[in-house]
């Protein structure tokens, strides 16, 4: 069985098969970056953007706890 599975060694990740972000994890990580430069209104203003326009994400339910854990309404 195991001779009839592909061989797989280390190699460099083809760029044509990487793995897309989301647009809500693009949205949730331009949040973080906001965070790290100190710029509350930036991330609050993403969040809440990330929850209008992509209210199903998994990262519009971290969107909200970050915006409760900030003391803000989401």
């Amino acid at each position: 069985m195991l001779l009839g599975a592909p061989f797989q060694c280390a190699s460099d990740p083809d760029p044509n098969k990487a793995r897309e972000e989301s647009p809500g994890e693009a949205l949730y990580g331009l949040a973080a970056q906001f965070e790290k430069q100190g710029n509350a209104q930036g991330r609050e203003d993403t969040l809440r953007y990330l929850i209008t326009r992509y209210p199903k994400s998994r990262f519009a339910v971290m969107a909200r706890q970050d915006l409760e854990q900030m003391g803000k309404k989401p």
